[in-house]
């Protein structure tokens, strides 16, 4: 690998020598910092990430295969919406990476929603739900949609459970789901298995295969986006199994981010739920697996572009700019992130 050198400048100091009549201009040269070898970059990256598992398990809601054929019934259900237009999938479109590619999204009777739909692929793994945290999991996260009157507008948990009893199908559905369970369909086990299905939607990508020894699964460019993300300290807040999703932080550490995204609202973030002072414009960390597959960005969708997501960002969190080459290393490291879907989750054609 060639020698690269520190982001830090020449510096030029100007010192008094002695008793000197006259001051002398000393050049002050950034000593040459070599770039780490091959093995150093995987050691760093294996300090700061880690592959994703193979499983996500909730030991109050075990995997069951009944359970989650259930849930993925749900998930592309209409009937969970109160107009019967408006199933989990419309939002988070297993197709297409478990989103919308809308800024936001469409509820029932045409109402829009004020934040911008995140992926439920790998969601299982997140510290929290939701840009502003308020569900602990994927299970809590899958009932509060439903009741929402912006999105989903079911009136009540009981109207579900009786539209559900209604239907053919489900009874005997829950009935295998929930075997221990006097009344199976109840609103708790929708949750659970709606749950249950999310639990699976898990996506490796190349850059597990990299974790995991092969350091040969990355390009050399994805390589240079990967040590400049670590050099940044990027991996501050994105680390972990999701490359983030593990922690909150203020959008706009170093200027006001609505001046570079140009939202057209001020959303304070997780302010709306603490009323927190200190938890105005702070929204949980978001994770960067398939990221190149899930625009627009933020939590309102308001840029288009993985390029200028991440000039944003440095901007108004690190309060830098990049070079165009740099920005693009980052970029090809982001899109070794991306997955696959899993093929068993998909809604079949037939």
């Amino acid at each position: 690998m060639p020698i690269r050198y520190s982001i830090l400048p020449v510096v030029l100091a100007l010192v008094a020598i002695g008793c000197s009549p006259a001051d002398e201009v000393v050049e002050v040269v950034e000593t040459p910092q070599p770039a780490p070898s091959i093995d150093d970059l995987w050691e760093q990256a294996n300090l700061r990430f880690s592959p994703v598992p193979t499983t996500a398990e909730n030991p109050d809601n075990p995997l069951t295969e009944a359970k989650i054929a259930l849930g993925k019934a749900l998930y592309y259900d209409p009937q969970l919406s109160k107009d019967g237009t408006i199933s989990c999938n419309s939002c988070h479109d297993l197709a297409t990476f478990g989103v919308d590619n809308e800024p936001t999204s469409d509820g029932v009777d045409g109402q829009i929603g004020d934040r911008n739909s995140p992926t439920v692929l790998n969601a299982a793994f997140h510290q929290s739900q939701f840009w502003d945290g308020r569900a602990k999991d994927v299970e809590e996260q899958a009932g509060m949609p439903i009741l929402n009157p912006v999105e989903m507008a079911i009136p009540s948990k009981e109207f579900l459970v009786d539209r559900l009893s209604a239907i053919e199908d489900y009874p005997p559905m829950f009935a295998a789901a929930f075997p221990e369970d006097a009344e199976p369909l109840t609103y708790r086990n929708i949750e659970k298995a709606l749950g249950a299905f999310e639990r699976t939607l898990i996506t490796p990508s190349r850059f597990d295969i990299y974790l995991e020894g092969d350091q040969e699964a990355l390009t050399p460019q994805e390589l240079a986006g990967m040590e400049k993300f670590i050099q940044l300290n990027c991996t501050s807040c994105h680390n972990g199994v999701n490359v983030g999703a593990h922690s909150f932080q203020k959008f706009g550490l170093a200027g006001d981010y609505w001046e570079h995204t140009g939202s057209e609202k001020i959303d304070e973030g997780r302010f709306a739920v603490t009323e927190d002072e200190t938890d105005k414009f702070v929204f949980r960390v978001a994770s960067l697996r398939n990221v190149a597959e899930t625009a627009p960005y933020f939590h309102d969708g308001s840029v288009e572009s993985l390029e200028e997501a991440i000039r944003i960002m440095v901007t108004v969190q690190l309060g830098i700019e990049l070079t165009d080459e740099e920005v693009e290393n980052l970029a090809a490291f982001l899109r070794s992130l991306t997955g696959e879907v899993p093929a068993e989750a998909l809604q079949s054609s037939g």
